[in-house]
């Protein structure tokens, strides 16, 4: 299929110390066809996301390499990506080989969204996976060469999805989603990570008024139990 221009724009990134599951393969972990499963799966989530009215955009920061390095979709683990694309009625393929890898953040996000039907687009202000040189199964944080290109393709994405509101997950996000958002309200939440998962529950419970109740999700980690 042809590619959206959106996805056609974020696969042309390229950046020291940087994966772009668009562009790249994994040699460790990828099937051969990882890059366009990966690009073709979001193209497709970008129509269906386009095609009616979206209440949020979910904003995180950067891709992990036990997420969205491995799935191309942001917040989101391989124990997660058939409930990713069923939000969009689009079938699941996992572009990667072997026993599937869960990631915390991704546990502590889908736990909240399982209870939401909402039309939530998830994505993050810098695309693509940022690790240390010369070891690419290792997060940091993008820089702020990065961070100008992801915040021009942010910019893009809501001109293109026009939210109802954006949902930005830590204060990173939020310092960049303000700086290219001029008439869409920006709700700041705290990350799941570092402490900040039982903040992050209640904040997101209280946007889209979710009852109280105790509910156990898969993480990296083994089971936690969440107060959602």
């Amino acid at each position: 299929m042809n590619l959206h221009p959106f996805v056609n724009a974020v696969a042309k990134l390229k950046f020291d110390n940087c994966f772009n599951p668009y562009a790249d393969r994994c040699e460790v972990h990828d099937h051969d066809d990882a890059p366009s499963l990966r690009a073709t799966a979001l193209s497709a989530m970008l129509e269906r996301a386009a095609s009616k009215p979206v209440d949020a955009i979910w904003v995180g920061r950067d891709l992990g390499y036990r997420g969205g390095r491995r799935t191309g979709l942001a917040l989101t683990d391989d124990v997660h990506i058939d409930r990713h694309t069923r939000r969009w009625n689009l079938p699941a393929e996992r572009p990667t080989i072997g026993a599937a890898v869960a990631e915390r953040t991704a546990a502590v996000v889908w736990s909240m969204l399982d209870q939401i039907d909402a039309r939530i687009f998830l994505w993050n202000v810098f695309p693509l996976h940022p690790h240390e040189s010369g070891e690419p199964f290792t997060n940091r944080q993008h820089n702020a060469y990065e961070r100008r290109a992801g915040e021009e393709l942010l910019q893009a994405l809501i001109e293109l999805l026009r939210p109802a509101r954006i949902i930005a997950i830590g204060n990173d996000a939020a310092v960049s989603a303000n700086r290219v958002v001029d008439l869409v309200p920006v709700v700041c939440v705290r990350h799941p990570s570092y402490g900040g998962q039982t903040q992050f529950l209640r904040q997101i419970a209280e946007l889209y008024g979710i009852t109280s109740r105790t509910k156990s999700c898969s993480s990296d980690a083994g089971r936690i139990s969440v107060d959602c």
